[in-house]
């Protein structure tokens, strides 16, 4: 919030702006719904209507604003849209008057993003018409309106009487008077009352240069060609009440109808009910019910000799809380999905806070056993964090797919999509196309680009610009600078995401717009994983993990040569040997610890146990490295008994971070301890300690911690911490804020690392073999996984056109071992087609081996 904006709060609610554009038209505006919510705030307005091209995607970030306890006052949220049409009809701001008129904008836009390729939304009056009912809306005049508007304002007024009106605003182009004349004279002659807007591009004024790279970046313009397509002055701003009674004073009628407008409008998005989907629930059974006929089913399978009591008081403690909750649905669907991939031979695992569930384990979501595990619940859900749950789970990625369709198929294309995914500018971007638009060459931009490490950062310093050769003082440079710094951080434009499916028991796409995806048969929604929390609605994560696809084919090939069957959940982390190998940083192919970093850490922390590989996982991350933890903790490591805890000064518990920072041994390494540690240490209550986590969780979005540093770091120095110690541990916070990697998503990849280091150890002719066969993935080249088997004691035989196929595959020795036959797929260059032809023609020896493939 500006200076200026801060100094012109008012109190008058006299003026409402319904047609506010964000951030979220994508290069046609220059402020995010946030600044908005916060202006209108600041200013007094009773409400503010956010209104983009076509689209709802930016209403969830204001309606999350309105419970900022900062706001001076929470002014009402209109959620509506700016409806472009292709028909020559005008722009059409609409705001649903209550939850059905909600879902008849979301079909409207759907049914044109439907018709449109990805990223448009293709519409006629026609439709508006058709879908409009209990929409209020606005007709917005262009800059030169003709009889285009009377013929759609006729039309939409005999349509729905009584809903539309006409807009008008005064932006001190010259002939502001007699263009207001004009349109007052056709809302008498129309019967549709007036009213006034100032058709925001941005907040703020100072915002308007923004805005112009923007529309220079969208029209693939520099500054100097743009000519009018820029706007003629800054006046494209939020406005308060006095400033817009000022100019509509000869039309007074205009801006009271803006409060008329507002009051009419009795849908918020807390409206949005969400039902979970039906088909998990069998016919006569409740959710909780048939969710405990599973669980208890699960205990006989895992447990055939009786469960523990540890894990039996987990499922109690769980199940109870899941039904107070109301959650039961949700677990049951997941398991669903599971249960389809276990059925069709696809491995998959339940990752991240799930691995925290007894009761994911026992239905088979997550292969971490909370027997052997220590897991805790209340990281995964709690009333404190009050979001609906949220699991991730990871597929074989060359199977991924049927999984994929196999939702479509069940629950509907209306009723399943994908969550969208905002793509922001970062640093190299932002500077890239900022620099187009000033007429910077490309040499220029792409030497300042190069001094941006890595893809993110919220501005490019003095530093970077003089590491690139240039000089920050330059005016024309700086501009460019100081613009592309504005921009880091600004949507671009929406994707997929990689995987989270919303599903719903009634239509999505009358909760939220969907449309088409760039990939064929895919389809997504305009809100993403944060917004989705923020309706609370229900979100399934379906991911691709490539060492799946790699373990599986690895059972697959020692039930077809040895007769033994396996499972994840059939390998316990307890084999010795195994460990060994790991400690002497023997890891090539083995899942997340086959970096060159990785293999350096094995022998330094030299793993004996299960949480010996979770600490493995999560230690090579920026979160340690970045916070200083990596060393003090391999220190601690080699003498435990010399461990000594951070302690506050009196007259508070000395032993306080001893229960958060026993396990590693004094040291935070996971973004659940640095969540306990400003709970603690630093007194965050638990909204406070929420807002840190959903920033810890949010990987290189806009939003960092770095807002929490004053509150975290200067508590802890009140209470005695060292401030050394203080800092680190929001380093390591800052260093989450990039990449998280919480506990519980560590422990579901350790469970991997086992799985992955036991077929090397035990099976490596096997481990090879399956390896190769799911490339590409990981580090390293087929040569070197080749090299590495070798190494290993075995045998490889290259490529034959008289016994090889398309993949790699086993064969026995004469001494009954197992050597690998390499398949064409390693020749480069080689089509998998050309294998099948050549493997066909040799059932036919006489049949001429050239005509049969199709060179």
């Amino acid at each position: 919030m500006s200076q200026d904006l801060a100094s012109q709060r008012l109190a008058s609610p006299g003026f409402v702006e319904i047609a506010a554009t964000t951030a979220f038209s994508f290069l046609r505006a220059g402020s995010r719904p946030e600044e908005y919510v916060a202006a209108a705030a600041f200013y007094g307005m009773g409400a503010i209507g956010i209104a983009d091209r076509n689209s709802v995607a930016g209403v969830v970030r204001a309606y999350v604003t309105l419970k900022n306890p900062d706001l001076p006052q929470v002014p009402k949220l209109l959620a509506g849209a700016r409806l472009v049409f292709e028909d020559a009809t005008p722009d059409v701001v609409v705001h649903p008057r209550d939850r059905d008129a909600w879902g008849r904008l979301c079909r409207l836009i759907s049914i044109g993003k439907e018709r449109a390729k990805k990223g448009e939304c293709s519409l006629t009056l026609a439709d508006l018409l058709e879908w409009g009912e209990g929409l209020l809306a606005a007709v917005m005049p262009s800059r030169r309106f003709g009889r285009e508007i009377e013929a759609a304002l006729a039309r939409l007024a005999e349509k729905r009487p009584g809903d539309v009106w006409l807009g008008a605003a005064m932006l001190r182009r010259g002939d502001d008077a007699a263009r207001l004349e004009r349109l007052a004279r056709l809302s008498q002659r129309s019967g549709v009352p007036l009213l006034a807007s100032n058709e925001p591009l941005y907040h703020a004024p100072e915002r308007r240069k923004l805005q112009d790279v923007m529309t220079c970046i969208r029209e693939g313009l520099t500054l100097e060609t743009a000519g009018r397509r820029l706007e003629a002055n800054a006046e494209r701003h939020l406005k308060p009440a006095e400033e817009m009674a000022r100019l509509f004073r000869d039309a007074p009628e205009a801006l009271a109808e803006t409060a008329r407008f507002a009051e009419r409008v009795v849908f918020s998005l807390r409206d949005l009910e969400y039902n979970y989907p039906h088909e998990p629930v069998p016919p006569g059974k409740t959710p909780h019910g048939h969710l405990q006929d599973l669980v208890r089913d699960g205990l006989k399978r895992f447990y055939p000799q009786g469960a523990p009591r540890k894990v039996e008081r987990l499922v109690a403690k769980e199940l109870a809380f899941i039904k107070s909750e109301r959650y039961a649905h949700y677990f049951l669907t997941v398991r669903d999905i599971v249960a389809f991939a276990q059925e069709k031979g696809i491995l998959c695992q339940g990752r991240g806070s799930a691995a925290n569930s007894a009761v994911c384990y026992v239905l088979g979501v997550t292969a971490v056993d909370p027997a052997e595990a220590d897991v805790l619940f209340e990281r995964f859900l709690s009333k404190e964090r009050s979001e609906p749950p949220d699991i991730d789970v990871d597929f074989e990625h060359e199977r991924r797919e049927e999984v994929i369709q196999h939702i479509y198929q069940r629950y509907g294309r209306h009723r399943a999509a994908l969550v969208a995914t905002v793509i922001h500018y970062k640093p190299r971007s932002a500077i890239r196309e900022v620099g187009k638009v000033f007429g910077l060459t490309e040499d220029v931009t792409a030497a300042l680009a190069d001094t941006v490490w890595g893809s993110w950062g919220s501005e490019l310093t003095d530093a970077q610009v003089r590491q690139a050769g240039l000089d920050p003082a330059n005016p024309h440079l700086a501009q460019v600078v100081r613009l592309a710094s504005e921009l880091i951080g600004f949507p671009r434009h929406l994707s997929q995401h990689v995987g989270g499916f919303v599903l719903t028991d009634d239509r999505l796409d009358e909760s939220v717009p969907v449309g088409p995806a760039a990939m064929e048969g895919r389809s997504f929604i305009e809100w993403d994983k944060d917004d989705i929390d923020a309706v609370r609605m229900m979100k399934v994560d379906v991911l691709a993990l490539g060492m799946l696809t790699c373990v599986r084919k690895a059972f697959d090939l020692i039930q077809r040569h040895s007769g033994v069957s396996l499972a994840l959940s059939d390998l316990k982390p307890i084999d010795g040997e195994v460990y060994a190998m790991l400690s002497r940083g023997d890891s090539l192919g083995v899942f997340q610890v086959e970096s060159r970093a990785q293999m350096n850490m094995l022998p330094r922390l030299k793993p004996n146990c299960f949480y010996d590989l979770v600490i493995e996982v999560a230690i090579v991350r920026p979160g340690p490295i970045q916070g200083d933890m990596v060393h003090p903790y391999l220190k601690n490591r080699k003498a435990p008994e010399l461990v000594q805890y951070p302690r506050p000064g009196p007259p508070h518990d000395p032993d306080e971070l001893e229960k958060v920072l026993k396990k590693t041994l004094g040291v935070p390494l996971f973004q659940e301890q640095a969540m306990r540690i400003a709970m603690v240490a630093a007194e965050f209550t638990g909204a406070e300690a929420n807002a840190l986590r959903r920033s810890m969780a949010t990987f290189r979005n806009v939003g960092g911690v770095d807002r929490f540093f004053e509150r975290m770091v200067g508590r802890m120095v009140e209470r005695g911490y060292d401030p050394d110690f203080a800092r680190r541990c929001f380093k390591q916070i800052e260093g989450f804020g990039s990449y998280g990697f919480p506990e519980s998503h560590a422990a579901s990849f350790a469970q991997l690392v086992y799985v992955s280091s036991w077929l090397k150890c035990k099976h490596p002719t096997v481990f090879a073999c399956a390896l190769l066969n799911s490339q590409p993935m990981g580090f390293y080249a087929p040569a070197e996984i080749v090299r590495d088997a070798r190494e290993h004691g075995v045998e490889v035989r290259g490529a034959d056109v008289a016994v090889s196929h398309w993949d790699n595959a086993l064969e026995k020795r004469p001494d009954g071992e197992l050597r690998i036959r390499l398949g064409f797929r390693q020749i480069e260059g080689f089509r998998q087609e050309w294998a099948e032809a050549l493997v066909a023609a040799r059932a036919y020896p006489s049949q001429n081996l050239e005509r049969s493939l199709p060179l």
